[in-house]
């Protein structure tokens, strides 16, 4: 049986965007959040999760994210603004806590469907 994994892109406030991969969105965002090295999301204030899409199998996943990257800027944006056109922070909108990444969050539950 494939593996749930989800694609998701994370902004800035002036819509820099970060393309990524995970089979936990929810650790993954939180780590994100938590980010405390110099890292390209922590330079470039990339923090909102605007857009996500579940996937089956973990080689899909890879492929489309890669697919993506692969895209220029108009063509991504367009891809966020077909699911969420106000640009809405979706982990705020679903209640999550920024929370340490090595906190335990597995007992919480299932990912909301987006």
């Amino acid at each position: 049986m494939p593996r749930q994994m989800w694609v998701y892109i994370l902004a800035s406030p002036s819509r820099q965007l970060y393309v990524g991969v995970t089979n936990d969105l929810r650790r993954r965002w939180s780590q994100h959040q938590a980010d405390t090295e110099r890292s390209y999301t922590t330079r470039h204030r990339i923090r909102r999760l605007v857009y996500c899409e579940p996937v089956e199998g973990q080689r899909e996943a890879i492929a489309r994210e890669k697919q993506i990257k692969a895209w220029r800027r108009i063509p991504r944006l367009k891809l966020v603004e077909s699911m969420n056109p106000e640009w809405r922070d979706l982990a705020q909108e679903w209640g999550w806590v920024n929370l340490s990444p090595r906190a335990s969050i597995a007992s919480e539950g299932a990912e909301p469907d987006p």
